[in-house]
């Protein structure tokens, strides 16, 4: 351990992942353990979190698992209240839970408009609900939410209810960022580009061209100016960077990760 987040106490949410490999959650989780942070890794399915805890088990760093539906308001309160209870603080939420669906504004459902926001805006939205009472009064905290580039620009596919989900999440860690300033209470923004994790590599296989993951992935790839696909080690490095004291003087920003793919100009 290098310690950058030594004493910290750190709520993970979707910690899980749909199969091996490292999600964004997974890798924020076991990297931040790694760093020195007690770590509380959260995921609606349990059982999608047994790879992380060997991870975590490995890292060495203290840990514990939470059950916990970020839609769900009370299930956020149970398990902050028990995070509090058992550390006496929260130091550092990461929001990871998200996914997209596809669909312009006409072929999109409502009923799939209104579950892709639940989903990736009032998700963050009721997470940091309980957990900034507990940092205002600690006058201390970081808050990292995870958007996405399509959230600032178009990536190749109509998705647009995850798109202005997206976007919102970055304008609602602006606004939250502002207001909670002068308690020391930081809130950031990560906005990956199009990362190869196992949710996208499960996903891609049930789409376009009959299932074939290597012309998707090709696909996707030619998007990007470096010649590779990030995955969630380099998302958790940004979160690192934002949770930990180095960033103790940004607030209220997002910093891109994306391998140069939202600055074309093509």
């Amino acid at each position: 351990m290098r310690g950058r987040l030594a004493g910290k106490v750190a709520i993970v949410t979707g910690a899980g992942s749909v199969g091996p490999g490292w999600g964004n959650g997974r890798a924020a989780a076991v990297l931040f353990a790694r760093e020195g942070a007690t770590v509380i890794a959260t995921d609606i399915n349990p059982a999608a979190m047994e790879e992380t805890e060997k991870h975590l088990a490995e890292s060495g760093g203290t840990y514990a698992l939470e059950r916990c539906d970020v839609t769900d308001s009370a299930s956020i309160k149970a398990m902050v209240n028990s995070t509090f209870e058992r550390f006496g603080r929260i130091d550092i939420l990461v929001n990871n839970v998200g996914g997209s669906a596809k669909g312009g504004a006409v072929e999109l459902s409502e009923e799939d408009w209104l579950k892709q926001i639940n989903y990736n805006l009032t998700s963050v939205f009721l997470t940091c609900k309980h957990v900034l009472p507990i940092m205002k009064a600690q006058r201390t905290g970081s808050i990292v939410n995870t958007a996405s580039t399509s959230g600032i620009r178009w990536t190749g596919a109509a998705q647009v209810a995850y798109a202005a989900a997206k976007a919102g999440v970055i304008q609602f860690s602006r606004v939250t960022a502002v207001e909670y300033a002068s308690f020391n209470v930081r809130v950031n923004t990560i906005v990956p580009g199009q990362m190869h994790t196992p949710m996208v590599e499960a996903r891609l296989a049930h789409q376009r061209e009959g299932g074939d993951v290597r012309a998707l992935l090709e696909k996707r790839q030619s998007r990007i100016p470096m010649p590779f696909m990030g995955d969630g080690r380099d998302t958790a490095n940004a979160a690192l960077f934002l949770a930990s004291d180095e960033a103790r003087f940004v607030t209220g920003t997002e910093l891109i990760v994306d391998g140069g793919m939202s600055v074309r100009c093509d």
